[in-house]
Formats: structure tokens, sequence, C-alpha cells
């Protein structure tokens, strides 16, 4: 990896535990650089303004959290591979402030990125909740994935918490419990049809 690839990683790697820990649209890249310990030209590096570290470092976080949630639901079997995806969903969140998700809905940008990860999720959760539905179930995958969709974006704006006291991390983990015994119940209630 050339020197500056490996400096603008480093650098984006610290603004990701910047941001996750306070937010970032109150921070001027003055206050990115100071509290990163980075230079305002290492931080211009990652982009040319402002709004394009804020892209790039939320892109980042994203594309790890992602690959992370991914590695962790490998091994997994069919029945177990969704509510693993949901929790380990709850560990990538687990320390992240709040207003990192109230800055996402407020930043244009990253708001969209956000989005797009939450329509990612949404499918990935009808993909699992298909492979692990017995075949012929009453349940919709389709409707699985919507709900934890709405569900999961619920949480990012805060409702979720606001209406229970879950913490982000918190809420992924009551989605997983649900969706894992609904689909549970669906396999075990299709098993016991299939012998009468």
């Amino acid at each position: 990896m050339p020197l500056t690839d490996m400096r603008n990683a480093e650098t984006i790697d610290a603004l990701v535990g910047l941001f996750t820990e306070c937010g970032f649209l109150s921070l001027s890249v003055q206050d990115m650089a100071r509290l990163s310990k980075r230079s305002k030209s290492t931080l211009y590096g990652v982009a040319a303004s402002k709004d394009g570290i804020i892209e790039a470092v939320v892109r980042e976080f994203f594309r790890r959290a992602t690959e992370n949630v991914e590695r962790e639901v490998a091994g997994e079997g069919p029945r177990e591979r969704l509510g693993s995806y949901l929790s380990a969903i709850a560990a990538q969140l687990a320390h992240v402030d709040r207003r990192f998700f109230d800055d996402l809905g407020a930043f244009g940008p990253a708001r969209r990125i956000y989005l797009a990860n939450i329509r990612s999720a949404s499918e990935r959760v009808q993909q699992l909740a298909l492979a692990a539905l017995p075949e012929h179930s009453r349940v919709d995958p389709r409707f699985v994935g919507v709900v934890a969709g709405l569900v999961i974006e619920s949480i990012h704006r805060g409702e979720v918490e606001a209406a229970t006291g879950l913490t982000a991390a918190e809420g992924y983990a009551a989605l997983s419990e649900l969706l894992s015994a609904g689909i549970s119940h669906a396999a075990h209630t299709h098993t016991e049809s299939d012998r009468t």
C-alpha cells in the first residue's frame, strides 16, 4: 500500500473513532484535526472539503461494520445466521454514541449512505430469513426483511430508544431475539403440520 493510502487509511480510522464517540456535524475541520491528532492538510488528503471528509468516514464506517458482521455469520447454519447477523450488528454499534446517528440523519450525504446501508441490511435479512424458513412456510421472508428495515431505521432515528430506553445495540439485540423466535416458531409449526 502506498504511503499516502496508508496515511489516509490511518486518518479515516482515527476519524471513525472520533465520529462514533461524539458525532461529526458540530466539528470543524480544525476540531477534527486537533481531536484526531492530525494536521488539517492530512485531513484534506482524505477529501477536499469537510463534507467530503465526513462522507468518506461514514462510508468507511459502514463498509467495516458490514465486513465485520458478515465475517461473524460466515460459519453459522441457516437458522442461526439471522439471529447472529443482527447480534453482530448490535456488537458493531455497542460503543457508537447517539450523536453519530443524529448526525447521520441530519446530513444529506451521510443520510444517503446510511439509508443505502439500511436497504442492504433489509435485503440481507430477507435472504437470511428465506434460507432459515422451511419451504412453503406461511412466513414471508420479504415481510421479515421489510419489518427489520423499518425497525432498524427506527432504532437509528432514536425512536426505539425514546419509546423503550433501549440503546441502538440493545434494540438490535431485541430485534435479533424477536426474529429468531419467529423463525424458530415458524420452523417448529411447519414441522408439526408435516407430521399431521
